[in-house]
């Protein structure tokens, strides 16, 4: 990370990965030992830091807010951190740094050096524990409507699924929308057959994790909650027995598959 002017400090993006913390990058953990101010979601910055940082925990729907008070701070000189989880550029934190910075109607925050840092995703942890289902062309779907409505989430899934793409779906299901994880899984048969290989991963790397591996015709909302990832798998996706004897998922590379 590179310093900012004499006037400002600086700001990074970073995640702390969806689980254990050896899935924080070395990149991560040394932009958060340099940092002296944590942005982010309560929990998140609680997951980092030492005595020596000051904290800003916030609400998990005040990205925007977030986004420019951690600004404020680089711009008064603060070295700061905001925390995601995952990957800050999948629906992360990322977006709402630059979202803020285009809406600033000032140049408070000019000279503010940022940077993005890569880190290990939900979508990549769910998908090493089943095997590969993501070994050919796919997509990523939020289910969640807070920031879009639910006809262009459909859309968005009726295009995955003529398309042939293996879909994840991320922020699938909640007290407050427990139909939607339903009606994307009966777009998706429309287009899939009954035995389309589905995985379903909640809170992996954790200590509490669960990796279900089924079938569209078999696979129930009930088994997912917002902690869970859903990965239904294209036409060429299977399932096998591994060497180990363990059931994997996994989409050839080729497509369609030529064995």
């Amino acid at each position: 990370m590179s310093a900012g002017t004499a006037e400002t400090g600086w700001l990074a993006v970073v995640g702390t990965g969806p689980g254990p913390d050896r899935w924080l990058t070395p990149e991560t953990a040394a932009l958060v030992a340099a940092a002296t101010d944590l942005v982010g979601y309560g929990p998140y910055v609680a997951r980092v830091g030492g005595a020596h940082h000051r904290r800003h925990g916030s609400d998990n729907r005040e990205e925007l807010a977030r986004a420019a008070h951690a600004l404020d701070l680089a711009a008064s000189g603060a070295r700061v951190v905001v925390v995601s989880g995952g990957d800050p550029g999948i629906f992360g934190m990322a977006a709402a740094i630059w979202e803020a910075t285009e809406r600033a109607a000032h140049d408070r925050w000019h000279g503010v050096a940022i940077h993005i840092a890569p880190a290990v995703s939900a979508i990549q942890a769910v998908a090493a524990a089943a095997g590969a289902p993501l070994g050919n062309d796919f997509c990523v779907i939020s289910l969640s409507d807070n920031l879009k409505p639910w006809s262009l989430i459909a859309q968005r899934v009726e295009a995955a699924g003529l398309g042939d793409f293996a879909v994840a779906f991320y922020n699938p299901i909640s007290r407050a929308r427990p139909w939607q994880l339903g009606q994307a899984m009966q777009i998706l048969a429309a287009h899939r057959t009954p035995h389309t290989p589905v995985v379903v991963g909640t809170a992996i790397g954790r200590g509490d994790q669960q990796l279900t591996l089924t079938d569209m015709s078999a696979f129930s909302p009930d088994q997912a909650d917002m902690r869970t990832l859903v990965i239904v798998g294209n036409s060429t996706t299977r399932q096998l027995a591994a060497p180990d004897g363990r059931q994997r998922v996994y989409t050839p590379r080729c497509h369609p598959a030529d064995f």
